[in-house]
C-alpha cells in the first residue's frame, strides 16, 4: 500500500462477461490507479443481485471478473481486489445511510429511470442501489472513485449521505466520513457494439476481452457498417470499425488507416482484419495468463480472501465508528 492520503474505490459488477466497453472505459484505468494509491475494487454481487436470479450464473461470473482483473495485471499485493458479500459491514452502513436518505432523493434518480426503461424489473433493490453504491465507498473512507459521467449523480448522493451523516452524527469538527470525489472517465469515446450503438451487455452486441478464435472473428466481421463499395472513399470519422480501431492504434497508425479509408481502394473487410489482428495482439498475454489461472480456481479464491480480510478489517473500523455516533449499542 501507499503512504498518502487518496483512498481510491471502485466495483465491478458481475451480471455477464465483461467487455472492450468496459475495459476501455474503466477497467484499463482501474489496473493504471490500482498501484498509485491506497485502492479497493469490489465484485458487487451485492448488486448483481438487483438483475441476475441465477445462482449458478452469478458464481460463474463473479469468479470470472477476478479472472479478468488479475489476468489483465491487477497486482493484490498492492491492492485489494475482493468480493462485496465478504464484507457485510456495508449492508450495515448501508442500512444507516438508508435511514437518513430522503426518498425524493432516490426517485429523482436517472440510472434507475434509465434501467427500468430497459426493461429490468423495479425492484426494491435498484431503487436503493445508489445508498449501497455509497456505503461501498464510504465503508473504506474512499475520496477517490473513478466512473463513468452516467454515475456522477450517484456520486453526488454518496458525497450527500456522507455530509447528512456527518451533520446529524458528529461533533462539527470531527467528521468521520470523507467526501468522495469522483474521478469521471469522460475522455473515453463512447466503445461502439457490432450492431452500432454503445457496447452493452442488455444490447446483446459485446466483444468479450477475451474473446478469441472463431468467436471473435465472427463478431469484428459482422460490425454494422455502411454500403459503400471497396473502391468508394470512406469517412472514418464515421465508422464503427475505425471507431474500435482507434482503441488499439497508435496515432501514426490512426493516420495511416485514416488515409486509407479516404483514399478509397480500402474496404471494411480490410479494416476488420486489421481491427482483430490489434484486439489478439493487444490481449495476447493476458490471454495466456488467463487460462493458467483458470487452471487453478482455489488460488483466485484464496486473493480474493485474504483481500477481502484486509478490506473488511479497514470497514470494521470505520462503521463500528458510525455505529458509536449514531448510537447503536454494541453488546457483543
Amino acid at each position: 500500500m501507499t503512504t498518502d492520503q487518496t483512498v481510491v474505490v471502485s466495483g465491478i459488477q458481475p451480471s455477464g462477461t465483461l467487455h472492450l466497453g468496459n475495459y476501455f472505459g474503466a477497467i484499463r484505468q482501474h489496473i493504471d490507479f490500482h498501484t498509485k494509491h491506497e485502492s479497493y475494487y469490489f465484485i458487487v454481487n451485492y448488486h448483481a443481485l438487483t438483475t441476475v436470479n441465477d445462482k449458478e450464473a452469478l458464481e460463474r461470473y463473479t469468479l470470472d471478473v477476478a479472472l479478468d482483473y488479475l489476468a489483465l495485471g491487477f497486482d493484490p499485493q498492492h491492492s485489494c481486489l475482493f468480493l462485496q458479500s465478504d464484507v457485510p459491514e456495508v449492508a450495515e452502513l448501508a442500512w444507516i445511510l438508508l435511514c437518513l436518505t430522503p426518498v425524493g432523493l432516490l426517485e429523482r434518480g436517472v440510472s434507475f429511470k434509465d434501467k427500468v426503461a430497459q426493461g429490468l424489473s423495479a425492484n426494491a433493490g435498484l431503487f436503493t442501489y445508489p445508498v449501497l453504491q455509497a456505503a461501498d465507498i464510504l465503508a473504506y473512507g474512499g475520496t477517490l472513485v473513478p466512473v463513468g459521467a452516467d454515475q456522477k449523480q450517484n456520486l453526488e448522493i454518496s458525497r450527500d449521505l456522507a455530509q447528512k451523516f456527518n451533520l446529524t452524527f458528529c461533533p462539527e469538527d470531527q467528521p468521520l466520513l470523507p467526501l468522495p470525489d469522483p474521478y469521471i472517465l469522460d475522455h473515453v469515446a463512447v466503445v461502439p457494439g457490432i450492431d452500432g450503438r454503445k457496447m452493452s451487455k442488455s444490447y446483446g452486441n459485446t466483444i468479450g476481452i477475451f474473446d478469441e478464435g472463431k468467436p471473435l472473428k465472427k463478431k469484428v466481421m459482422s460490425i454494422v457498417t455502411d454500403t459503400k463499395t471497396l473502391e468508394e472513399p470512406k469517412d472514418p470519422a464515421n465508422d464503427n470499425v475505425f471507431a474500435l480501431i482507434k482503441l488499439f492504434a497508435s496515432p501514426e497508425q490512426q493516420e495511416e488507416i485514416a488515409t486509407a479509408y479516404r483514399a478509397g481502394g480500402y474496404g471494411y473487410g480490410d479494416a476488420k482484419k486489421v481491427l482483430l489482428g490489434m484486439i489478439n495482439e493487444y490481449y495476447g498475454e493476458a490471454r495466456e495468463r488467463r487460462r493458467e489461472l483458470a487452471k487453478s480456481p482455489d488460488d483466485v479464491r484464496d486473493i480474493l480472501r485474504e483481500c477481502g480480510r484486509r478490506a473488511r478489517e479497514k470497514a470494521q473500523g470505520i462503521v463500528a465508528a458510525a455505529r458509536e455516533r449514531c448510537g447503536l449499542l454494541t453488546t457483543y
